[in-house]
């Protein structure tokens, strides 16, 4: 078929996505067209697969991607067809040959980013900005730990902490993910098991702890990442890789030093366009300064979005996976 979507029918694993006719329509008032080059793949995407973050049947996968405008609808203004944009936005259906996207969710692309790196690293660079500006606010001379330190967000997590004088300690699933980390800039870059973490952590920190962990592993990691902090320190937990974390008692985190948690939403901290634009701003600065590098680690044809879902569940990825159209 010549334009479809990716959906999933049924909750399940990768074997259940398929292709659905994409049909001819005009374009809705308020809305542009967006011809996709490069689509995102990232984990919310599964979740999405899976029913772990429920979506009417069919559920339309994807919630990033970069291309052209193709066409705009009426009470559309600064938009016009052939302009580079991406957009990263709360409404999956992405995994598609074009989608009409809200006007005030799409962001013009530099000349300097590629339509590669620009779905490669947009819903991750604007998660990573929230996470540190919006959430942690965390100062140079602070430290943090950074779980799955080599994946899409955490390497733009070690770098961006790195640059702005935060020391970080990073942990990966193995000795080669540990010293790309290491070789990002964390200070020290561990691939130890979860249960030996917090003493690692401890020993690299005069056994103080960190003041912020930043936790996109979920389930497996989350009595190490809470006994890997410092007094009062904050708990930023955003993923669930591993599955959801367990239930916990507020108890839990007095006993181990008036600990904070916070699991924050990507579309929580950009919901005002004056947001969104801010975030990105920050974004496409670092990378223009040179301080934040994108790698995408995996690209695939659209047709084999199932295949880039089983490399990045099966953990077997670093940097970004993104599927060409």
């Amino acid at each position: 078929m010549k334009d479809y979507r990716l959906v999933a029918p049924q909750f399940g694993g990768p074997e259940v996505i398929e292709a659905v006719a994409l049909e001819p329509a005009p374009v809705a008032p308020g809305k542009v067209r967006v011809r996709h080059h490069a689509i995102g793949v990232n984990f919310i995407d599964t979740y999405h697969r899976t029913g772990l973050y429920p979506q009417p049947l069919p559920a339309p996968l994807g919630v990033e991607a970069s291309g052209v405008v193709e066409a705009v609808g009426d009470a559309v203004s600064g938009w016009r067809p052939g302009d580079r944009v991406a957009y990263a936005i709360a409404t999956p259906g992405s995994y598609a040959s074009w989608q009409d996207v809200d006007a005030g969710r799409l962001l013009a692309l530099p000349d300097s980013i590629p339509d590669d790196k620009a779905a490669a690293m947009l819903l991750k660079g604007l998660t990573v900005e929230i996470l540190i500006n919006g959430c942690a606010r965390i100062q140079p001379g602070q430290s943090a730990l950074v779980l799955a330190a080599a994946g899409g967000v955490g390497r733009l997590l070690v770098q961006w902490l790195s640059a702005i004088g935060v020391r970080v300690i990073a942990h990966a699933g193995s000795a080669e993910k540990a010293a790309i980390a290491g070789a990002l800039g964390a200070s020290t870059a561990l691939h130890c098991p979860f249960a030996d973490l917090a003493a690692a952590v401890r020993a690299a920190t005069d056994g103080k702890g960190v003041d912020v962990v930043f936790d996109g592993v979920g389930a497996d990691s989350w009595e190490a990442s809470l006994d890997s902090l410092g007094r009062r320190g904050l708990m930023v937990s955003f993923g669930n890789a591993s599955g959801p974390v367990p239930p916990f008692s507020p108890l839990e985190l007095a006993k181990r030093g008036s600990l904070s948690v916070v699991r924050p939403r990507l579309y929580d901290y950009i919901v005002e366009r004056s947001e969104l634009e801010a975030s990105a701003a920050a974004l496409f600065g670092m990378i223009a300064d040179g301080r934040l590098d994108v790698e995408i680690g995996l690209r695939l044809p659209l047709s084999e979005a199932a295949e880039a879902h089983r490399a990045l569940e099966g953990r077997a990825t670093t940097g970004s996976v993104i599927l060409t159209v």
